[in-house]
C-alpha cells in the first residue's frame, strides 16, 4: 500500500479526532439513542432474518441483471413524461444540470436531502454558476450553514449537541443563544417555507427506483422533500444506477428495512412514489421532471465479482453506526462522500483505488457490520477482498514488501526464530514496527525463550 497524501491526512485526523473527548460524548451519546430506538423498530419483525434474505436476494438478483432492469426502467419512466439523462461521471452530470439550469433560467432552487449530489459535489456547481442553493433537510441546513459535509450518510448532523446548533444559528441568524431544539426546528421551518413557494427549482435524490412503474421513491421524515417536489415548476432527481427495484409491490419489503434500520421505525414520516412530472388536471408537481441516472465509477464495481454486492446497499446507515472503527474517528475524516464500513468497500471504485485504498485496511475486521446490514451484504469479507485487490495492483511500498518477505520467510523457519535471542528480537520490533505501533501503546516484548525452546530444555531435565 503506498503512502500518500490523502492516507497521511486520515491517519493524522483520526489521531486528533479519536482522542477528542467531547466529540466523543456526543457520538456516544447520539449513538446511543440510535441503539435503543433500533432494537425497538426491529421488535416489530416476527422474523427479521427471512426479510433480510428476501431483500438482499432481489437487490443481488437487479444487480446481476442491471442492464435488464435499467431499460425496463427507462421505457415506463419516459413514457410518465420524464426526462431521463444518463451520465458517466460527476462532470457529466453537472454539466447536464447545467444545461437544465439555464434553459429554464433558473436563479433559486431548494435541495431535498441527497447523498448522490454530496457525491457529485452539486451544490458547489451550482453556487458557481449564481444560482441560490438551499438544504432544506434540517440536518443537512444545518451543516450547510457551518460550511461542512454530512457527518453521517442518515443524520448529517450527529457530530452536533443541541448547544452547537444553538451558537450556530445565532451567529448565522442573530438568533438567542440557548434556542431550544424545538424553537430551533420552528425557527428553521418558517425560513425555508418562504424559500420552498419561491424556488424555481427542486432537486431531490431517489432511494428506490422502480422499474415495473417507471417511478421514483422517495422516503423522508420532515416532508422537505414533497414540498421540493410541489412547489417548483421543475423538479431534477439524481440518482445511482444501482437503485433499482423490479416491482412498485416490492417496496413493501425495502421502506420497513430501511426506516426499522437506519432510523428504528415502522415506517418513515412522508413516502411519496413519483412517475413523472404534472399531468393535465393535476394541481400541483412540476411542470418538468429530469432524472440523472449516474455511473460514476459504480461500472468498476459491477466488474468485479465479490465486491459488486456492495451495490445492493440501500444507505440506511447501520453499519456505521455499528462499526468500532466509524464510533471513535468519525464520519468526516473519511474525507468521502460515504464513509464507515459501505464507505470504505465502495470508495476505493467510485472515487479511485489508489487514493482510498487504505480505507479497507481501517476496520478491526469485527464482522458486526455484516450482521447488521438489512440486505445482508458481507461487507468485512469484502473489505478483505478490497485489500486483497490493492496488494495484486502494487499499491504498496518498498518497506512493507521487505517487511512482510522477511517476516513470512522468518515465521515459516524454526531455525530462524530460535537464531536470534529475545532481546535482539525486541531491538529489531522497536526498530521497524515501534512507529507503526503508534505512540498510545507500549508495544509488547518477546520472551527471552521461545515455546520450543523451553519445551525442549523441559525434556532435557
Amino acid at each position: 500500500m503506498k503512502s500518500s497524501s490523502e492516507n497521511n491526512s486520515f491517519l493524522t485526523t483520526s489521531e486528533k479526532v479519536a482522542f477528542d473527548k467531547s466529540h466523543r460524548e456526543k457520538i456516544k451519546f447520539n449513538m446511543s439513542r440510535y441503539d435503543t430506538a433500533v432494537k425497538k423498530g426491529k421488535g416489530n419483525y416476527k422474523n427479521l432474518d427471512i426479510a433480510k434474505d428476501r431483500a438482499g436476494f432481489l437487490k443481488y438478483k437487479v444487480i446481476s441483471e442491471l442492464d435488464r432492469f435499467l431499460i425496463e426502467f427507462e421505457d415506463n419512466f419516459t413514457a410518465n413524461g420524464g426526462k431521463i439523462i444518463w451520465a458517466q461521471n460527476s462532470d457529466e452530470a453537472l454539466k447536464e444540470i447545467q444545461s437544465i439550469t439555464k434553459h429554464h433560467n433558473i436563479k433559486s432552487a431548494v435541495k431535498s436531502k441527497s447523498m448522490t449530489t454530496e457525491e457529485i459535489e452539486l451544490n458547489d456547481a451550482l453556487t458557481k454558476d449564481g444560482i441560490d442553493v438551499l438544504e432544506t433537510d434540517l440536518g443537512e441546513f444545518i451543516v450547510q450553514q457551518a460550511g461542512q459535509k454530512p457527518y453521517h450518510i442518515v443524520t448529517p448532523a450527529m457530530h452536533m449537541s443541541k448547544k452547537d446548533v444553538a451558537l450556530l444559528y445565532n451567529e448565522k441568524f442573530n438568533t438567542p443563544e440557548h434556542l431550544t431544539p424545538e424553537e430551533l426546528t420552528l425557527y428553521t421551518r418558517k425560513l425555508l417555507r418562504e424559500k420552498f413557494t419561491a424556488a424555481d427549482l427542486g432537486i431531490t435524490g431517489a432511494n428506490f427506483l422502480i422499474a415495473d412503474t417507471g417511478s421514483i421513491a422517495l422516503t423522508e421524515n420532515e416532508g422537505n422533500g414533497m414540498l421540493s417536489m410541489s412547489f417548483p415548476k421543475v423538479h431534477i432527481a439524481i440518482a445511482g444506477i444501482e437503485k433499482i427495484i423490479p416491482k412498485l409491490e416490492d417496496l413493501d419489503l425495502y421502506w420497513p428495512l430501511l426506516s426499522s434500520h437506519g432510523t428504528g421505525q415502522s415506517m418513515t414520516v412522508y413516502n411519496s412514489i413519483i412517475s413523472g412530472p404534472r399531468k393535465n388536471g393535476e394541481v400541483d408537481g412540476p411542470e418538468n421532471m429530469y432524472l440523472i441516472l449516474l455511473d460514476n465509477g459504480r461500472a468498476n464495481l459491477l466488474n468485479e465479482e465479490k465486491q459488486r454486492q456492495a451495490l445492493s446497499c440501500i444507505r440506511c446507515g447501520a453499519c456505521l453506526n455499528a462499526c468500532p472503527v466509524y464510533k471513535n474517528i468519525g464520519g468526516h475524516t473519511y474525507n468521502t462522500t460515504y464513509s464507515g464500513p459501505i464507505g470504505s468497500v465502495i470508495t476505493p471504485f467510485l472515487s479511485g483505488e489508489k487514493k482510498f485504498k487504505h480505507l479497507s485496511f481501517a476496520s478491526s475486521l469485527c464482522g458486526k457490520c455484516t450482521t447488521v446490514c438489512p440486505v445482508k451484504i458481507p461487507l468485512h469479507e469484502l473489505l478483505l477482498q478490497n485489500r486483497n485487490h490493492s496488494v495484486k495492483k502494487g499499491y504498496y511500498t518498498f518497506f512493507e514488501k521487505q517487511t512482510i518477505t522477511l517476516s513470512s520467510k522468518a515465521l515459516r523457519s524454526r531455525k530462524m526464530l530460535d537464531l536470534l535471542s529475545g532481546k535482539t528480537k525486541n531491538s529489531l520490533m522497536k526498530l521497524t514496527v515501534s512507529k507503526t505501533w503508534g505512540p498510545r501503546r507500549d508495544l509488547p516484548e518477546l520472551a527471552p525463550k521461545s515455546f520450543n525452546q523451553l519445551w525442549k530444555e523441559k525434556e532435557m531435565e
